[in-house]
């Protein structure tokens, strides 16, 4: 039961961060004046490129932080279930929490990772980002 629990969190957590990934933003950027705004959807793919690198992926990032976060609430849960009188019980339901908090939060720190490359990659190829 302890084991099968914890796979749906951090499964749940996983396709949760998903919808929040990085795929289908990008910055707007104000071309008026701009000399190099003919370079603009070069200089994107490959600022989006660099971004997803240098941010690790959603997906990767939010099962990282599901399985770490998996763990911790595990060891709180057991403690809390110990109290309680049941300490398996308290381990999976923490296990749960826990996963599913660590991804969402690893997830989301991510994709802000994510736009801020894509961001400063863009002002430094002399585009005007609007943030």
């Amino acid at each position: 039961m302890n084991k099968l629990s914890i796979c749906i969190a951090l499964t749940g957590a996983v396709l949760l961060s998903g919808c929040a990934s990085q795929t289908g933003w990008t910055p707007t950027v104000d071309t008026y004046n701009d000399p190099r705004a003919s370079r603009l959807n070069q200089d994107m793919q490959e600022c989006q490129q660099l971004a997803a690198q240098a941010s690790g992926g959603t997906a990767k990032e939010a099962a990282i932080g599901g399985g770490v976060g998996a763990v911790a609430g595990a060891a709180g849960g057991a403690m809390l279930g110990a109290i309680a009188g049941n300490a398996g019980t308290g381990a999976a339901l923490g296990a749960v929490v826990g996963g599913l908090g660590g991804a969402g939060q690893q997830g989301l720190e991510s994709d802000k990772r994510y736009k801020s490359a894509y961001n400063n990659c863009l002002s430094g190829r002399g585009h005007r980002v609007i943030r």
